[in-house]
């Protein structure tokens, strides 16, 4: 894979590939950014170019097979007592990369069916990091080490880590890709290079969908728009059936049963959010929290400002009045504390039935 199957970001890509020319590269750096601006894709095409110098490993590259290339990612566990590492997965992990290299969190708990688990990186895994980089490089050169989520890693995986990265084998590097940064460890933070990753423009989105997708100039325009520089979402966004259009008449229903008061269905409502697994409630969670912003922004009669679909568009037409100065930060905060008591394994049943029922007061303040 090479820096033309990314897209944009050719400030990032010059200086990844200054690095290799002037062979001062880093140890240890960190892609970190938004969702959906390309991290992932950047770092593979950068481990490509570490690990793929010579012809005849070029296809072992392609196949994301090539034995110095080597990924880390988080996992589940089958049972409680599994001790899962990313090998275990290694096979589902190439499918979605020989698919796409532009996913989310959301496609790989599809691919490993694990939508009612969190995914983690546990400290079996910094053991197999460790045993695997104590071995010489298998073709000679170089080696790379592509680590996804690292804000994923619980605190004994992420120390166990410290000293590899402190003093890594020669030859091998590590490159490390986060959505969440501020979530690493900060003596990880501390020991690598960070390299910022921006989100994508609509001019660059809107042709990549027009390009690989084949979608009409129109419809990429508008959709680029709304997804606020994330290409993964953008493509998302082009299916009817989007997980965004199930949230959305989640949010709608839980809107309309508030303002209603009917504490019953609103119970019922709880009910059947709390079936979703809850890598899938954090992100209804922050679906509703850029929903309910979008619908504040509206108010300001500014459309340049707003990222909505036009079903969201519709909705805010008679909904946006009921979100306000006095009442638009309090929802936010409950949302946020929603969000830390499912990450925390709290009943979600609980959560968002008080949630809801909040909801009830804040709506008319």
């Amino acid at each position: 894979m090479g820096f033309d199957e990314v897209i944009g970001q050719d400030a990032v890509k010059e200086r990844l590939t200054q690095m290799i020319a002037d062979n001062r590269i880093p140890h240890a750096i960190m892609l970190c950014g938004p969702q959906g601006c390309g991290k992932l894709p950047l770092a593979l095409a950068f481990a490509s170019m570490l690990v793929g110098k010579e012809a005849k490993d070029e296809a072992m590259v392609r196949a994301w097979s090539h034995p110095d290339l080597i990924f880390s990612f988080p996992v589940i566990k089958r049972k409680s007592s599994d001790h899962p590492i990313s090998d275990d997965f290694i096979g589902e992990w190439r499918t979605l990369l020989n698919s796409s290299v532009y996913f989310d969190t959301e496609d790989w708990l599809a691919v490993i069916k694990a939508e009612n688990q969190q995914i983690v990186h546990y400290v079996y895994e910094s053991d197999r990091l460790q045993q695997k980089l104590q071995l010489k490089p298998s073709r000679g050169g170089r080696r790379a080490v592509v680590i996804w989520l690292p804000e994923r890693m619980n605190v004994e995986a992420a120390n166990k880590l410290l000293k590899l990265i402190e003093e890594p084998p020669l030859r091998t590097y590590l490159i490390f890709v986060s959505q969440d940064s501020e979530n690493v460890l900060g003596t990880i933070q501390s020991r690598t290079q960070k390299i910022f990753v921006p989100p994508l423009s609509d001019d660059v989105i809107a042709e990549a969908l027009t390009e690989r997708l084949g979608t009409s100039p129109d419809v990429a325009k508008v959709i680029a728009h709304v997804a606020q520089g994330n290409y993964t979402m953008a493509v998302k966004r082009l299916s009817e059936d989007n997980e965004e259009s199930v949230f959305f008449d989640l949010f709608v229903n839980l809107m309309r049963l508030s303002y209603m008061r009917k504490i019953k269905d609103m119970r019922e409502w709880s009910d059947t959010v709390s079936e979703m697994g809850r890598e899938r409630q954090k992100r209804f969670l922050a679906y509703c929290q850029r929903l309910l912003r979008e619908n504040f922004i509206y108010n300001f009669k500014s459309p340049e400002m707003c990222f909505m679909t036009r079903r969201e568009s519709e909705f805010s037409v008679n909904f946006a009045r009921f979100v306000n100065e006095r009442n638009v930060i309090p929802i936010m905060e409950e949302l946020s504390l929603c969000q830390r008591d499912i990450s925390q394994n709290v009943n979600p049943r609980m959560v968002f039935f008080d949630f809801a029922l909040k909801m009830i007061v804040l709506l008319i303040q």
